[in-house]
């Protein structure tokens, strides 16, 4: 555009012009300037500067030399030496052109030097009259210029430091973490051939993966290997918050339907399988890569270059996984995200509603900066936010990701002092965190012969009974992960066909419970005398009236008796020894009861169930403390009988 702009407002005019309309009168320079531009017009700069050079060295004030060699050194992006043939011309003559000042700003912006760009473009609005195009995009460098000095004297927080044993020898960029922290990958570009440093013709991106060590360090990055790496380039990954998905971009693989698509890897039984693929209508004949996946695995975020419909060159958007598994058509997050120029590496925190992203669209401070927007009420999301300086430089900042907790961060990038790039970690200033996020995982067996098992489990959300999560966990392992945001209350149910399902509680509402729930989880076989204790159902305060956040899981037990009709099972009521054993006993036997009457009114013959109230005289935990009473509060659920 700069280059348009120069040659259609200034250069064009003067070689039209007779030579009086020159700057010079001296036939030599004049001479020396016009063989310089014929040079320049057959893109031979090296002869164009030479001839200009000797232009000004005939005729020091003759301005036309100035404004070529300042285009050729933005050609070759050497904006000082731009920056000072522009301050030449002004010296001379600082009336000279309104467009001289408005092409300084632009390359002092993008150098950082923010307010002697706010500087030239005050002189560039002292001009009376100006050509509405170039008013327009002095107007558009204006607002960023303005944005950025404010920026550089109100700092956010930001001490960033480069992560040991993560950053390799070679260029390292785009990290991914799992949501417990304890596993790191980053695409770092290595040589083809170990025995040459890296070239343009010597260059790949691999995957490579770090675990945190028991005294919280991370250990030392090894690459993935196969299947994951090949000969091809693999980078720019997300890991699903388990660990146990991997969405990755490859380019230029024979099955790729453009010139870089998304693929996803499984790690079953302890390995990752092929990466294969994600195919239509996620991949297109365009140009798709940074992928980011929500916590459940069920939206994808990426980013399109190309694509049919976008808003700019390169835009974000969103696919959900249907109930039949198959990704859905991607959805444009829209103008609030998406603007005239490039929007890349989205990443979706996994509270689902906050993303950070990178954007040259936005006001920034130039280049590509990294933004945050939330996800509003009405599935629309807000105004994005700028990270703030000294985040946000005049350089590129892409791939920032930021942990389940909420306070650090991971990004790459090319610092004072080092000659490549690195991954860094820092500390998230408090007004750019998301919302916080904790996690239970655990591993799910066999309770009589340890065996790990793949179950299912689902998230429900108590209060609204709405689904959060629905996932299974690890083939081989019986692994899982599954995210907490914080603030709800939550209950967890794991089952597998041929056993007793297992739940779990857990209220957030006090952010002060943001530690980590570690849990093994024993499944029994539907057996005689099997027993769970129901955690998700509740009821009223000293009374047997159901609450509502009860329903879920009392669907479940409704499902597992109309699924195996040969069970007959016990409802038993306990209290804690708070208040007489008799009311105890009175209250313990009708709340059991409440339970028997709904699975009854729901289609369970009555005569395969029995209810009995036990008051306190079954304790599980000490009635001594509150947590142990509330242990001890309870409703069980046994197998009285399995008929075959």
């Amino acid at each position: 555009m700069v280059k348009q702009l120069l040659i259609i407002l200034l250069f064009l005019p003067l070689i039209s012009s007779a030579q009086n309309e020159y700057t010079s009168k001296n036939k030599k320079a004049i001479k020396y300037f016009e063989t310089a531009y014929a040079y320049f017009d057959r893109r031979a700069d090296k002869e164009a500067i030479e001839y200009a050079n000797q232009a000004i060295k005939v005729d020091k004030n003759f301005i036309e030399p100035y404004i070529l060699l300042a285009e050729i050194f933005n050609s070759q992006q050497l904006f000082e030496k731009e920056i000072d043939n522009y301050k030449k011309v002004m010296e001379i003559d600082p009336k000279y052109s309104y467009r001289i000042y408005y092409l300084a700003a632009k390359s002092e912006f993008k150098l950082g030097m923010y307010e002697d760009a706010q500087t030239h473009l005050e002189e560039f609005n002292s001009f009376e009259k100006k050509d509405n195009k170039t008013a327009y995009y002095a107007k558009y460098l204006s607002e960023r210029v303005d944005f950025a000095v404010k920026a550089v004297n109100h700092p956010v927080p930001f001490d960033p430091e480069i992560t040991p044993n993560v950053s390799t020898e070679f260029d390292d960029y785009w990290p991914s973490l799992t949501a417990d922290e304890q596993k790191l990958i980053t695409t770092v570009q290595v040589p083809v051939d170990n025995r040459f440093p890296v070239s343009d013709r010597n260059k790949q991106e691999d995957l490579y993966i770090s675990v945190k060590q028991e005294d919280g360090t991370w250990s030392p990055v090894v690459s993935m290997g196969p299947p994951i790496n090949t000969l091809d380039n693999e980078g720019a990954q997300s890991f699903r918050a388990d660990g146990l998905q991997l969405f990755l971009t490859v380019c230029n693989r024979s099955e790729d339907y453009g010139s870089c698509d998304l693929y996803v890897s499984n790690k079953v039984n302890g390995r990752w399988t092929r990466p294969v693929n994600v195919g239509i209508p996620i991949n297109s004949s365009a140009w798709e890569a940074h992928p980011s996946v929500s916590a459940d695995g069920r939206k994808l975020f990426f980013s399109c270059g190309n694509c049919k419909g976008a808003i700019g060159a390169a835009d974000i958007y969103m696919s959900e996984l249907g109930a039949d598994g198959k990704w859905q058509t991607p959805v444009n997050l829209g103008d609030s995200i998406n603007g005239t120029g490039n929007e890349m590496s989205p990443f979706i925190h996994p509270d689902g509603k906050t993303l950070y992203f990178s954007s040259e669209s936005h006001v920034g401070m130039g280049g590509m900066d990294l933004f945050m927007s939330r996800l509003k009420d009405d599935s629309t999301w807000s105004s994005p936010v700028n990270l703030g300086y000294p985040i946000n430089t005049n350089g590129d900042e892409v791939g920032l990701i930021v942990n389940a907790k909420g306070d650090f961060a991971y990004f790459s990038s090319n610092r004072p002092g080092s000659q490549k790039l690195d991954i860094y970690g820092f500390q998230m200033p408090q007004n750019l965190r998301p919302h916080v996020v904790t996690y239970a995982k655990g591993v799910v067996y066999d309770a009589l012969t340890k065996e790990r098992l793949q179950a299912d489990y689902e998230l429900i959300d108590l209060e609204s009974q709405s689904l959060v999560v629905k996932s299974q966990s690890a083939s081989g392992t019986g692994e899982f992960l599954v995210t907490l945001p914080m603030g709800k209350m939550y209950g967890l149910n794991v089952s597998k066909q041929g056993y007793l399902f297992y739940s779990e509680n857990y209220s957030l509402n006090n952010e002060a419970l943001d530690k980590p729930y570690i849990m093994d989880v024993p499944l029994q076989k539907l057996a005689k005398d099997a027993t769970i204790v129901l955690k998700n159902v509740f009821f009223k305060t000293d009374s047997y009236e159901l609450d509502d956040k009860s329903i879920n899981e009392l669907n479940k037990l409704v499902a597992l008796l109309k699924n195996n009709p040969g069970v007959k099972v016990e409802i038993g009521g306990h209290t804690d020894n708070q208040g007489s054993f008799e009311h105890n006993k009175t209250l313990s036997q009708n709340r059991a009861k409440s339970v028997y009457d709904y699975i009854v009114k729901n289609g369970i013959n009555a005569k395969r169930m029995t209810y009995a109230g036990y008051s306190f005289s079954k304790p599980i935990a000490t009635n001594d403390t509150e947590e142990g009473r509330a242990l001890n509060r309870r409703t069980e659920f046994k197998i009285t009988d399995v008929v075959e």
